[in-house]
């Protein structure tokens, strides 16, 4: 049976009784009621608007991003294809070369040989059906200019070419009279940079090797004295002992002849050394040996056609 309280079967409750019935019945008073149906539906609008508004948000940031691709798109679109922009590259590059693409081509300089070094196999572009490996011509007008800036750093005393390569030697020696510049052709007098008790010792900063085979002895006794080399190399050339090396075909009196006359034309440009006139046509330097003669006489001729024309 259930037990009855104090104060209903008359009995007298004390003071600490009292107390705990009273907070039992504000207990009772104060339990929260049971949730009605139209409190559910109320909470049920809230989430379904809160669930909305997310649904909203979500599509506007999918809007912006789906118009934020297709600017781009047409972004890419519209910018010129790999292929134009190649072609475009290439004919700045065309534009900006020493000389004419055409000129390099004529004298046979990115003709190289059939044996290619690890050293010099980045700068061939392919080989030809007779086996003979082909230089990039861009890269051979790339380190020509490098090569005319580097030289340009030294005075025309602190200089030497070397071309111990009969092909050379008339193109060798014009590139020294018009630069300034020490040539040995034929034969390299040995310890001249290394044996101070040889008459005829100088000390120099830089030495242009034309090949590093023939001309092995220069390139030794620089390397030897902790100088700079400058060094022309073919594909079958290992540029080991150079601080700058020029590609292109050393073999060759035309090849030669280009490189010479462009590191003549570079370098008086640069250092300022007045050769206005003195300079011959690239046809000479290209010339084969026996008809550099004649085109300098024709030259001369012309000279005297057009001096007897104004009265001269």
């Amino acid at each position: 049976m259930p037990r009855k309280k104090k104060e209903e079967t008359g009995e007298i409750l004390n003071e600490p009784e009292k107390e705990i019935a009273k907070e039992v019945e504000e207990g009772l008073l104060n339990e929260p009621e049971p949730s009605t149906n139209a409190d559910g539906a109320k909470l049920e609008k809230e989430a379904e608007a809160e669930s909305l508004t997310e649904a909203e948000d979500l599509e506007r940031i999918k809007k912006k991003l789906l118009e934020k691709a297709k600017k781009l798109q047409e972004k890419i679109t519209s910018e010129p294809k790999t292929e134009e922009l190649k072609e475009k590259i290439k004919i700045k590059k065309r534009t900006d070369m020493l000389i004419p693409l055409e000129d390099y081509v004529k004298s046979g300089i990115y003709i190289g040989t059939r044996v290619v070094t690890p050293q010099m196999r980045q700068y061939v572009y392919r080989r030809r059906a007779d086996g003979l490996a082909i230089f990039n011509t861009d890269l051979i007008d790339e380190k020509l200019k490098e090569g005319i800036a580097y030289l340009s750093e030294f005075n025309p005393q602190d200089v030497i070419l070397v071309c111990k390569r009969p092909v050379g030697w008339k193109t060798a020696e014009k590139f020294s009279e018009l630069t300034g510049i020490r040539v040995f052709t034929k034969k390299y007098p040995a310890g001249i940079l290394t044996n101070i008790r040889l008459p005829d010792f100088f000390e120099n900063e830089l030495t242009i090797v034309t090949d590093s085979w023939l001309d092995r002895n220069a390139l030794h006794d620089t390397n030897n004295i902790h100088k700079k080399v400058l060094m022309i190399c073919d594909t079958n050339n290992f540029a080991r002992g150079a601080d700058r090396i020029i590609i292109g075909n050393n073999k060759s009196s035309k090849s030669l002849g280009i490189i010479f006359y462009l590191l003549a034309k570079g370098y008086c440009k640069a250092r300022g050394i007045d050769v206005e006139g003195k300079i011959p046509d690239l046809e000479w330097w290209t010339a084969e040996e026996e008809r550099q003669e004649e085109v300098i006489t024709e030259r001369e001729r012309t000279r005297v056609r057009e001096g007897a024309r104004w009265g001269v």
